[in-house]
């Protein structure tokens, strides 16, 4: 009888595009155009033309998020292959890169209020087909991309897409956003599309064991060598934990990411969650999650909350995601609805600002979240406000206050809170960080600067807090789990603003007579 397996709770299913790390914005097809054109092929070129420019500033560890290639110089010879391989294989990609940037410099140099609809004859041949001219009320123009089609087209291309499997023995990783993945014997590249069911057996197979060779078979690996088969073990996990209990049970599994249950339901925001390996640092692990996950909540689309890596690898015990309404056609708000639908998802519903969902025993509502997005329209973004057995709870995520009105009227409509959980990263990335490769028209250093992914400082959050009026308040959604530098290069002290800032309103609340706590690592609290 052929040996049944389990993989390894350390096991890490690393999601890649074209070997980089996967992301809303690679995976929709014209803001990847725009990032492989804008992002990927100039950083290689950047490294392969001064590699040691980026080994030396990668020593300093303020640089660790910024536009430099992780490698060593030595790897500038792979480094330039792949770019070469990269320029090759994704030339339709750039072309429609050029295309979307030629059809935004047309806009701007001849919408005058006009009719567009001659226009149309002058778009780029590719883009026919793909596009909508519009103004708004204003009479300022805009593309509207039919992103349902372009996922129908030769621009998504399944092809680049694969999983990399490899071993994780501690907390460590590497920062990923800036650096493709170069092949090499740590880990294995297998190339599968991410909606492929194989992931799902493979991801189960850390409670269900199988046959290595089933396995080997689902992922279509012709032959199997011994870092393969160092991913699984005779030795069965733990068994899965089954809340059954009367109160309302919280966990906090890190940055945003927080298991709400009842007996009757269970709730999974912002997916982010360690792998299981020998440390000091307790932490709840992927062994921790319920065998369904009723709902999961995403609050936005940024890397830290929309993680493609968690999500697959729970995508098995997923009943429905829940992901905020969009505006539709944006180069720079792409659809999550459709990303997750890509991604295998098979219910994935949108929530509107104060639309409800029917749970048992209560509802989850979406509430409207300004702020941290530098100011871009962007509508792919909501807090939730769970409602669960008589018991309240706001995931805040990075809401920034900067409207105290707003909070008046979210108030008026669902009343005081027991529970508040708030990010407070209040310096934030400028713009060009995170959207920089979308952007057709340069930005002024001082628009950059002043345009930033911020949250709330202590003064604006306390204005949430005066304003909800909840029992307990919990900052969260920091990015200062060792286990998320490698998504967030956040690396805090305890002079650094965040930390301060944070401070002060929990030592505020405190003084007020509230339950007031920064989380880090774990925390587990009953309502």
């Amino acid at each position: 009888m052929t040996n049944k397996l389990y993989l390894k709770q350390n096991v890490v299913i690393e999601p890649l595009i074209n070997q980089w790390y996967a992301w809303s914005n690679l995976l929709s097809p014209a803001p990847a155009a725009m990032f492989i054109a804008n992002h990927h092929l100039k950083l290689m070129q950047s490294f392969v033309n001064s590699p040691q420019v980026h080994v030396n500033a990668l020593k300093n560890p303020a640089m660790l998020g910024g536009p430099f290639i992780r490698y060593e110089a030595n790897r500038s010879g792979d480094i330039r292959a792949l770019m070469e391989k990269t320029a090759r294989e994704q030339a339709h990609m750039l072309e429609l890169a050029a295309a979307i940037q030629a059809v935004h410099e047309i806009l701007l140099g001849e919408a005058d209020g006009c009719s567009l609809e001659s226009m149309y004859l002058t778009l780029p041949h590719l883009l026919k087909g793909y596009v909508e001219l519009v103004y708004d009320l204003n009479n300022y123009p805009a593309v509207r991309f039919i992103e349902g089609l372009l996922y129908k087209s030769r621009y998504y291309n399944l092809s680049s897409q694969s999983i990399g499997l490899s071993l994780l023995f501690k907390d460590e990783r590497p920062f990923t956003l800036s650096s493709p993945k170069l092949e090499d014997d740590t880990w294995l590249n297998v190339k599968i599309p991410f909606r492929s069911e194989a992931i799902d057996e493979l991801a189960r197979m850390k409670d269900v064991p199988q046959p290595i060779e089933y396995i080997k078979e689902a992922l279509r690996l012709d032959k199997q060598n011994g870092l393969f088969a160092s991913l699984f073990t005779t030795v069965a996990p733990p068994p899965r934990d089954s809340y059954t209990g009367d109160a309302v049970r919280i966990r906090y599994f890190g940055h945003a990411c927080l298991l709400v249950q009842t007996k009757h339901v269970s709730i999974l925001s912002d997916p982010v969650v360690s792998y299981g390996y020998s440390t000091d640092f307790y932490r709840y692990t992927y062994a921790d999650l319920p065998e369904r996950i009723d709902y999961v909540l995403l609050t936005h689309n940024h890397q830290d909350h929309c993680m493609f890596e968690t999500l697959l690898q729970l995508r098995h015990k997923i009943k429905t995601v829940v992901v905020p309404k969009n505006n539709g056609g944006s180069l720079a708000d792409v659809s999550m609805k459709l990303a997750l639908q890509q991604l295998g998802f098979r219910d994935v519903r949108e929530i509107d600002e104060m639309e409800e969902i029917e749970v048992p025993n209560g509802k989850i509502v979406g509430l409207p979240f300004l702020g941290e997005h530098g100011d871009l329209n962007i509508r792919s973004k909501t807090a939730y406000f769970l409602q669960l057995q008589g018991k309240s709870v706001v995931c805040a995520a990075d809401s920034n206050n900067i409207d105290p009105e707003l909070y008046d009227h979210i108030h008026d409509a669902i009343g005081d809170l027991d529970v508040l959980f708030l990010g407070m990263e209040c310096d934030g990335a400028p713009l060009s960080w995170l959207y920089g490769p979308l952007l057709t028209k340069p930005v002024t250093r001082k628009m950059d600067q002043s345009r930033r992914f911020s949250g709330s400082d202590c003064g604006r959050a306390l204005g949430i807090v005066e304003k909800l009026t909840p029992a307990q308040v919990y900052v969260y959604a920091m990015g200062q789990e060792p286990w998320l530098t490698y998504l967030t290069s956040i690396q805090y002290t305890d002079t650094s603003r965040p930390i301060v800032e944070s401070n002060h309103l929990v030592a505020s609340c405190v003084n007020h007579g509230l339950v007031s706590e920064r989380l880090y690592g774990h925390k587990e609290l009953f309502l």
